[in-house]
């Protein structure tokens, strides 16, 4: 579509490519002149860790604050008990409050990386939790005051419920509920808060339409649903997840140098796309380091991998794990930063395969991917080709740290400790 947004935040939305679908462009636009809105996305809390498929939506947040206003993380303590069926298979497992609870814990670690909560400039970001409303609702109440608005015919004909329905999985009485429980959260925000946009995937496009319509049922009240692209990399993969499983936010769970080198590794096609989307660097400089080809493209990994890291963990851990990265690849050698897998005596025992040692560092994910690596002459030791699956480690091999490699871009260290 053709708009010429406004305000600050429409215009880099379009601009830098988070725009997928908005309930009404002009009227979000024209709101959005006057400093100060809310907008808010919501986390369910299924693990300690968002991943990089979060980051998009974070990065909205960011943007919302950075033009003028105040951006409201609603962390799921209550939806999460559901559990959202949207264009899923299967149902969620069912979490206990304690791990709930837990996960909300690590999730807000992240946030604080890239909102302000304690703006002196009168756009402080708000972090809420959807369990401070949900918790407590008389189930007669809720379903007179509130389920009557809802329409089942209008329900089953959502894409998010309706893929699950035609593939014949089941579809539980609990996750039907969610879509309920998600609108209800946008009435009490804009109840409670003036929240006026609600901010998602467009695979929430249906749940945020639905709590606009209920906010204006119950309350009359002008609200706007704001939608970015669902990612993949340019050759159809889901963003966020790599050979080893998810690239999570956390540093616990992912190091500073592995994220890192989630994004020096991005496809030369997806770079500008990327520094536009996950960096604050100017367009037009992501459009040059975008253009860029054959070796030079390199130099633009490098810039996205620190911008993005820098973000997250800080500029020091980005230039560390640059460091790493050159030790590594460039001269050949171990490197400060490389994933470090540690062993006692008791561990090592006798000795300890090398196939079990390269599902140790994670560098695969079963005895059988390592086998096959090996075969595959894609597996390495301190650099050398690995040919034996069938090598052990003991105590004296391990007297210097050994360096693991599956194929070009992937290393680990194992040493003994003590």
């Amino acid at each position: 579509m053709t708009y010429h947004p406004k305000s600050d935040f429409i215009a880099v939305m379009m601009e830098r490519g988070y725009l997928s679908d908005c309930t009404d462009y002009q009227g979000l636009d024209e709101a959005l002149m006057t400093p100060g809105q809310s907008a808010y996305i919501g986390f369910d809390a299924t693990a300690t860790s968002l991943h990089v498929g979060s980051l998009i939506q974070i990065m909205m947040l960011r943007w919302f604050q950075k033009t003028g206003h105040k951006p409201i993380t609603l962390m799921g303590g209550g939806t999460t008990k559901v559990g959202d069926p949207s264009f899923r298979a299967d149902e969620r497992p069912l979490l206990t409050d304690a791990q709930i609870d837990d996960n909300i814990a690590g999730i807000k670690k992240v946030f604080d990386a890239y909102i302000d909560y304690d703006s002196g400039a009168g756009n402080a970001a708000m972090m809420l939790n959807n369990a401070e409303w949900l918790d407590d609702l008389n189930y007669l109440a809720f379903l007179r005051d509130i389920g009557r608005h809802f329409s089942v015919n209008r329900m089953l004909s959502f894409e998010s419920v309706k893929s699950r329905l035609d593939r014949e999985q089941s579809l539980s009485f609990l996750e039907f509920n969610y879509m309920i429980l998600q609108a209800y959260d946008f009435l009490e925000l804009n109840r409670r808060y003036g929240c006026v946009l609600q901010m998602g995937g467009s695979d929430q496009w249906g749940n945020i339409v639905n709590g606009i319509d209920l906010t204006r049922r119950v309350l009359d009240h002008e609200i706007y649903g704001l939608t970015s692209p669902l990612l993949t990399t340019s050759d159809g993969k889901k963003m966020g997840k790599s050979q080893n499983g998810a690239i999570w936010l956390n540093g616990d769970l992912l190091s500073p140098y592995e994220f890192w080198q989630f994004w020096r590794n991005t496809t030369d096609a997806d770079v500008g796309r990327f520094l536009k989307l996950y960096t604050e660097l100017p367009v037009d400089e992501c459009d040059r380091l975008g253009a860029l080809e054959g070796s030079e493209v390199n130099a633009a990994k490098v810039i996205l991998a620190n911008e993005v890291t820098t973000l997250l963990h800080g500029a020091e851990a980005a230039a560390a794990a640059e460091a790493t990265a050159r030790e590594v690849f460039e001269k050949g050698g171990i490197g400060d930063d490389l994933p470090t897998l540690s062993l006692s005596s008791a561990d090592l025992g006798d000795g300890i395969s090398i196939v079990q040692l390269i599902v140790k560092s994670g560098l695969a994910k079963s005895g059988k991917d390592a086998k096959r690596l090996i075969s595959e002459n894609g597996a390495k030791i301190d650099d050398k080709p690995l040919t034996d699956a069938g090598l052990m480690i003991d105590a004296a091999a391990l007297a210097s740290p050994i360096k693991l490699s599956a194929g070009k871009k992937r290393h680990a260290l194992v040493q003994l400790n003590g």
